[in-house]
């Protein structure tokens, strides 16, 4: 696979404070890459150097095939597509202005303009000044020009702020249908049940270092939480000696429904005993959800050099 973005021990320091400290990072084509952390833990740092507004102050920084803030810099930058967190036009204007005038400015075809406006939901706003729409519709007139051009790169910093649940889910399958396409995403965001069933992978930062780095299967092994058990039957203390024996302590849901929490490496034998079990009607197994990798990453103490992984 071809690799987009490559951070090879990149540094970024504002006089005695590291914003990122030796950070390696590869990302592939057509991936998508969450940036998890706390504020302050170097996410936006990230997006600033791919994007070229600042300079590492060592290490390399390069961003399909060349330097973001090299010779290259203006092609590089007709690839890409951004979304900051707080996004801002000019009021004055209407939406359909806003992505026009944009379009010009990236060199992208103007016919783009009414495709992206029905594809964010703003045909019967198109037309209007942008003053008189709300927070979430600007979040999505701010997503049409982040799409412009059609970018081989997209880097998206909190891009749901705003956005109700209906539209944040047909945020992300736009999002989806673009890296299917081999865009590659960048995405920031603290809504983590959100963004779970799209990612390829997640990096977590602490302090500017590398916490972690895998896709959810890899977090979930190297974490080694317990997976929860939720059982529905009838009678189920009577199978008080079980749990002792197996050093589990079931929590009560109601009258007919336990929860239990196991380890990974006793998973099938809890599994198999349990369905052996008289009055069982239903078991329902599930693993660590990203909110408790990142939970479980993030109190923990980064490592003396942030690693490599492609």
């Amino acid at each position: 696979m071809t690799s987009v973005i490559e951070l090879q021990r990149v540094t970024k320091r504002h006089g005695a404070l590291a914003r990122l400290e030796e950070l390696e990072l590869t990302i592939q084509e057509g991936e998508m890459l969450a940036l998890l952390g706390h504020n302050g833990a170097g996410k936006t740092t990230i997006m600033k150097l791919i994007l070229g507004l600042i300079a590492p102050s060592s290490g390399r920084v390069e961003v399909l095939g060349g330097a973001p803030n090299g010779p290259h810099a203006e092609r590089l930058r007709r690839q890409l597509g951004y979304l900051p967190e707080n996004v801002t036009f000019y009021e004055q204007l209407t939406g359909r202005e806003v992505l026009t005038y944009f379009a010009r400015l990236k060199q992208a075809d103007r016919h783009q303009v009414a495709t992206l406006l029905e594809r964010v939901g703003l045909v019967e706003a198109a037309d209007r000044r942008v003053k008189t729409y709300s927070k979430g519709m600007r979040q999505r007139l701010g997503l049409a020009q982040a799409l412009l051009g059609s970018p081989r790169l997209l880097l998206l910093d909190e891009p749901t702020t705003g956005l109700d649940p209906a539209a944040t889910r047909d945020f992300y399958h736009a999002v989806k249908d673009l890296r299917d396409k081999g865009c590659t995403v960048l995405l920031s965001s603290h809504v983590l049940p959100g963004i779970e069933p799209y990612i390829d992978r997640a990096l977590i930062l602490g302090k500017g270092r590398r916490l972690a780095l895998g896709s959810l299967e890899q977090l979930r092994l190297e974490a080694q939480l317990p997976l929860r058990f939720r059982i529905q039957g009838s009678s189920l203390e009577m199978h008080a000696q079980f749990w002792k024996a197996m050093s589990l302590e079931p929590t009560p849901l109601n009258e007919r429904c336990v929860e239990i929490s196991v380890p990974p490496d006793d998973k099938m034998q809890v599994l198999r005993q349990l369905t052996a079990m008289p009055n069982i009607d239903d078991i329902e197994l599930s693993p660590p959800t990203l909110e408790h990798l990142y939970t479980h990453f993030s109190t923990r103490p980064a490592s003396p050099v942030s690693g490599v992984s492609s």
